[in-house]
């Protein structure tokens, strides 16, 4: 089996590694010194106090590496619709593209039935370029729970889990999808298949979508933000408004509100992907994580005014940091 990791930050080098260690044809495609480092001393990641390296290929140039069987998308969801072309290379007809990205993915009205059916989100794929090139039928959904970083250039911490959610949209048992999990699961990750994909991308979109801005405008942790009455207050507002449109959408949320907030609550003094990302000077994840949901709100008459507040704040926010950096 051929799989190559496009995007092998810290997620996609971790789960990389861990592949080819079972004997997984794994390739990586990244960029910087993170790739110099990973191709002259293979991809060193720190687990449970013990350091282990594991020489895979690695190379900023899709065509060395040959058509591939699952392409697992590491990127940040806003950088996929510029690196969709690059992606051409690696897929024959069948080829699985795994969407391990946070937000609402590409593909998200495909199979879905329903007046929706086949439509796209311009929050996250402007024009339909990722539809177009990529193809819906391509995609296999994946939820990344997994937390890890990149301490230096080449070298992965491990913090927590080992849980990555995949389905069809469709919904359906396919051989690809069997594949695709017991290969995870040989890596000693869990990887159970889905039969609605759709209500696993939003339970971690529930979080993402409140927690994420408010941290960043903050600087606060998730303990800070969950405990804190306010911001507690103003989390739960938001998610009320998301789980609004997403009833409308036939999502099945398996815990309610509350309970979700108890979790992100005990995950502790975490900052989360977009408060690391505004420290670090990088893009934040706004539009496929609150941007795709106001949109999704628009199509189906659903008012979010919490959400559009908290929109407003982390784009000036971002501007005033890009404008900082010019």
């Amino acid at each position: 089996m051929k799989i190559c990791i496009f995007g092998a930050g810290a997620i996609g080098a971790y789960l990389g590694a861990e592949l080819a260690k079972v004997g997984v044809d794994v390739s990586l495609v990244a960029r910087g010194p993170h790739l110099e480092a990973m191709q002259m001393h293979g991809v060193r990641v720190i687990k449970d106090d013990k350091e282990t390296v594991t020489r895979v290929r690695c190379t900023n140039d899709p065509h060395e590496l040959g058509k591939q069987d699952y392409v697992i998308v590491g990127l940040k969801s806003h950088q996929m619709s510029d690196a969709a072309e690059k992606m051409l290379p690696l897929l024959r007809e069948d080829t699985g593209v795994v969407t391990a990205v946070n937000g609402i993915p590409y593909w998200y009205f495909y199979k879905h039935g329903g007046h929706l059916e086949g439509r796209t989100l311009e929050a996250v794929d402007p024009g339909g370029k990722q539809w177009k090139l990529l193809r819906p039928e391509r995609a296999i959904g994946c939820i990344v729970y997994p937390a890890t970083e990149v301490v230096e250039p080449g070298v992965i911490q491990h913090i927590y889990g080992n849980k990555f959610p995949i389905g069809e949209a469709s919904g359906e048992r396919t051989d690809r999808i069997e594949k695709l999990s017991e290969k995870f699961t040989a890596a000693g990750m869990q990887a159970p298949i889905q039969d609605d994909i759709r209500n696993e991308l939003w339970l971690k979109l529930w979080g993402n979508l409140s927690f994420n801005p408010i941290s960043a405008l903050t600087h606060g942790t998730l303990l800070d933000i969950c405990t804190d009455p306010d911001t507690r207050s103003v989390a739960r507002a938001m998610m009320v408004e998301a789980q609004n449109i997403a009833d409308r959408l036939g999502i099945h949320f398996r815990v309610d509100v509350e309970r979700r907030i108890n979790g992100a609550q005990k995950v502790g003094a975490h900052k989360t992907s977009m408060l690391q990302d505004l420290e670090r000077g990088r893009k934040m994840e706004i539009a496929p994580l609150i941007t795709v949901v106001q949109e999704l709100g628009r199509m189906l008459d659903a008012p979010t005014p919490t959400i559009d507040i908290v929109h407003a704040l982390i784009c000036l926010r971002a501007q005033v940091v890009e404008n900082e950096l010019k």
